[in-house]
């Protein structure tokens, strides 16, 4: 399995590698412990490790395509705009838009399992940030050997 760039809740506009899957409602829940964003407050890009502020594995929607004729398996973690997200509009570099990956509470797991909620706003609403801690953790120096 390989995971492709972070999709848009709606590839169907521009991500042809998967609008069949969208078409098909090949909809898939990514479970986390964290993931990373860079944030760039410092002028420079800092790792920042983000999880859930309850210590409970986030649920990231995604999308999932198998190419038969090249044994591939993919899948993509479906983002939402972030702007003015307290927290999650702080990362990536200044000038490019704010991204937070789509992730979903449990009652809306099935939903977007069986595609009844695709086309319901509430389900690409912003994750609330009193949910949600960050915390730097840059990657350590490599040293030459």
């Amino acid at each position: 399995m390989s995971p492709c760039p972070n999709g848009r809740p709606d590839p169907r506009a521009r991500k042809p590698s998967f609008r069949n899957a969208w078409k098909r409602k090949q909809f898939c829940i990514i479970p986390a412990d964290n993931f990373f964003e860079p944030c760039y407050e410092t002028g420079k890009p800092v790792r920042w490790r983000i999880e859930r502020a309850d210590g409970m594995p986030a649920a990231i929607a995604g999308i999932w395509e198998f190419r038969a004729q090249d044994l591939l398996l993919s899948f993509s973690m479906l983002t939402i705009n972030a702007d003015g997200h307290p927290l999650m509009q702080r990362f990536h570099k200044p000038d490019d838009e704010k991204r937070m990956v789509m992730m979903l509470d449990p009652g809306q797991y099935r939903g977007w399992l069986d595609g009844s909620l695709v086309t319901e706003g509430d389900l690409f609403r912003q994750y609330p940030a009193e949910r949600l801690m960050a915390i730097a953790d840059p990657l350590p120096l490599r040293t030459k050997k």
